[in-house]
């Protein structure tokens, strides 16, 4: 009989799942929609009826060893789905307690960016390091810092928000509510931003002016800075001087071995890299330079959420 853990993945729109061995291998995953329930108890029991779908799918025997789950807003200390501002649950949602229901199993609940970082520790090339900060750059900036082999979370377990640092108290208006969060500048939707701002403010040609903001991607952006477009490249620039001078911050508090860039944004390889190396090792103090390496993670980008998620069960166990 083979272990395997279940790794869910809870987004906005989307919940993604799936059965993941000790190496990160994925065996088989799905998904439902996250929208479809106003109530948790009913999405709850969907979720559950899909993940047995997809075991009996599986034609050799498995053992389900535990139920990792990466969520927005995810408390690990008290397995809390709490405000999340994106999904349809409010308030205070006992997901851990409602999962006893289904499996006589541990759940172990956390947010998307730790579930990340701990795939990076189990699966990923963190695998040797103690010390590492795990950065998503999706449509926001999420983070998971790991010091001497362990997540830091905090009194609270909501430690490690490094997308919602202030780059600048008075700039653009943040989801969270607030001004100038780093997510806002250093994220797809951050480097979109930018393009906009940067396209109102120069008369440069660039192939950028053909698209609106909602068919605008990072991808795309990426494609024409390869080009040389000079807004495309101008926003590359303007991204990495900003997240390369909060990166030299987090150095300085947690001095790690390494930072890993996960995610859409990180994607465009050195276009992203080299400026936020370059303004990072410029911030930092002479005794930090040149001791973090600034890597792309390892994390297979196809169910990386899950294989992440599903991670915080074998850490547990090991």
């Amino acid at each position: 009989m083979k272990d395997v853990a279940v790794g869910i993945d809870i987004g906005a729109t989307y919940t993604k799942f799936g059965l993941v061995d000790e190496k990160g291998n994925s065996i088989a995953a799905d998904l439902i929609s996250t929208t479809k329930h106003e109530e948790i108890d009913p999405f709850m029991k969907e979720l559950h009826e899909a993940i047995q779908n997809l075991i009996k799918t599986i034609d050799s025997e498995l053992n389900v060893i535990g139920v990792g789950v990466g969520a927005p807003n995810g408390n690990y200390y008290t397995g809390t789905i709490e405000y999340a501002p994106n999904l349809k649950w409010k308030g205070l949602v006992q997901f851990c307690e409602i999962s006893k229901k289904y499996y006589d199993k541990p759940t172990i609940l956390t947010n998307d960016a730790n579930a990340a970082a701990i795939g990076e520790m189990v699966y990923g090339g963190a695998k040797n390091m103690k010390n590492f900060v795990e950065i998503t750059l999706g449509t926001g900036l999420g983070s998971g810092i790991v010091v001497n082999g362990e997540l830091v979370y905090g009194h609270d377990g909501f430690a490690g928000e490094l997308g919602h640092v202030t780059y600048d108290y008075n700039g653009r208006t943040c989801g969270c509510g607030r001004k100038g969060c780093l997510e806002t500048y250093a994220s797809a939707t951050g480097i979109k931003r930018t393009v906009f701002e940067l396209l109102a403010s120069s008369t440069a040609k660039s192939a950028l002016r053909n698209y609106t903001f909602d068919d605008l991607t990072a991808a795309m952006i990426s494609k024409e800075a390869e080009k040389d477009d000079p807004i495309a490249k101008e926003a590359f620039e303007f991204t990495g001087r900003v997240l390369g001078l909060k990166l030299a911050d987090t150095i300085a508090h947690t001095s790690p071995e390494a930072i890993f860039l996960f995610g859409g944004l990180a994607n465009a390889g050195d276009l992203i890299f080299e400026p936020t190396k370059r303004h990072m090792e410029n911030h930092l103090m002479p005794i930090f330079k040149n001791k973090t390496q600034l890597l792309s993670s390892q994390l297979q980008a196809e169910n990386a959420a899950v294989a992440g998620a599903s991670a915080l069960i074998w850490k547990e166990r090991k």
